[in-house]
């Protein structure tokens, strides 16, 4: 009687197990989901103040980002960069991504100069779809 009892409940305990690889399984594929269809903020380095434009659009696929601080200052991604090495840092993250394009973001106090030397930079590297960043006016 006893045996046959210690059989019922080994039964019992058998029978209420849950199985969990299947849970487990799709928590893992919608990681993967998530992961991959994350998309990710790319940032210049530094916080600037860009102007105000009354005519700003928004661009979709600006994936090279460079600032220009109000001391004149170039940082690209998140790496402060002489100005002679601005054009050889675009050509390889055009290499990179051919489809991106350049969105300069000045500091409203910096200088034109500067502005012009990474605007004619990124035209040496190849990338003439050249963009200034401003605040929606």
């Amino acid at each position: 009687m006893r045996n046959q009892l210690t059989k019922v409940l080994q039964e019992q305990d058998e029978a209420e197990e849950i199985n969990m690889t299947p849970m487990l399984d799709v928590v893992f594929i919608l990681l993967i989901f998530f992961i991959v269809t994350a998309s990710f903020v790319k940032e210049s380095g530094i916080e600037v103040n860009r102007p105000e434009a009354a005519t700003a659009v928004k661009k979709e696929r600006a994936n090279i980002l460079v600032a220009i601080s109000d001391k004149g200052d170039i940082w690209i991604n998140k790496r402060r960069i002489d100005i002679r090495a601005v054009q050889a840092n675009i050509e390889r993250l055009k290499a990179e991504n051919p489809q991106g394009t350049v969105v300069i973001q000045a500091d409203k106090k910096s200088t034109t100069e500067v502005l012009i030397k990474v605007m004619d930079s990124a035209r040496a590297a190849g990338v003439f779809d050249v963009s200034i960043a401003a605040e929606a006016g």
